[in-house]
């Protein structure tokens, strides 16, 4: 009895934080099944009869193709994060060298730099390559400063592997590349689960890049796709809701899948090596 009343306050913070993330997503969804009218009539009502004029429009517009665009990005610089902070990480936890210390306080200082003072920079760089105005020239920055963090993760995640494991495949005859891509990157699962929805997430919603490297609507992502929806004078918001709606679901769905292996990750990335 005593035990459960020490994690009494536990239930509580989790039912504060079920409310406080639940309510509004509730909130999305509900209004996505609304008209305009209806929604200025009674913004938190509950929708007289569910109407799918909105999802209707959305297949009628360009919102599957900034879908599309914004998955191509994503899987494209999420994939890229994942291989080169797993290779950069590896000699930063296995290795002894003089540089280990100082390449590590390095990608530590790489994740203070404010991304609004690289935007002209990176926007002349774009141009120069001939990348401007494509979704090919979004994946550069988002893995640039998706790195640091994920090498980081997965530094400590390795860390705690057990050497014994690279002695006995080195006295076997392992290389040190077979070595880490057929013994080591296996066991990295729940660091790869959490360097990729935390990348993902960060990528999907990603706007300011999005709207300074690109200019077309062909070739905008899901956080521009969305201005589609604002009018000179008015807002469609039951429009906004349900394109939020539908742009939401592979996040739930991929954090539901691997949310485990995060959990697992971010406890072995917060523990000092």
């Amino acid at each position: 009895m005593i035990k459960k009343l020490k994690q009494l306050p536990l239930y509580v913070v989790a039912i504060l934080l079920f409310l406080f993330t639940g309510v509004p997503f509730f909130i999305m969804v509900n209004t996505s099944f609304k008209t305009q009218f209806e929604f200025m009539n009674s913004p938190w009502s509950l929708p007289e009869s569910f109407s799918f004029e909105n999802y209707r429009l959305l297949f009628e517009s360009e919102f599957f193709r900034f879908f599309f665009n914004s998955v191509v990005v994503s899987v494209i610089s999420v994939v890229a994060v994942i291989i080169l902070a797993a290779m950069a990480s590896y000699p930063l936890a296995r290795m002894r060298f003089k540089l280990n210390k100082p390449l590590f306080i390095l990608f530590l200082v790489g994740m203070m730099i404010p991304i609004h003072t690289t935007l002209i920079p990176i926007f002349l760089l774009t141009r120069n390559l001939g990348l401007y105005d494509s979704i090919w020239a979004l994946p550069g920055p988002y893995i640039a400063f998706a790195l640091p963090v994920s090498i980081i993760i997965f530094t400590q995640f390795l860390k705690e592997l057990p050497k014994e494991l690279e002695e006995s495949a080195k006295m076997d005859g392992c290389g040190q590349f077979r070595l880490f891509w057929k013994i080591l990157f296996p066991l990295l699962t729940p660091a790869v689960a959490t360097v990729a929805i935390y990348n993902f997430i960060q990528i999907w919603n990603e706007f300011i890049f999005a709207l300074v490297l690109t200019n077309s609507e062909a070739n905008a992502t899901l956080p521009l796709g969305l201005r589609e929806f604002y009018g000179q004078f008015s807002v469609n918001v039951p429009g906004i809701m349900a394109a939020l709606t539908l742009a939401s679901l592979p996040l739930l769905l991929i954090y539901f899948i691997a949310q485990e292996k995060i959990v697992k990750g971010i406890a072995a990335g917060s523990v000092k090596g």
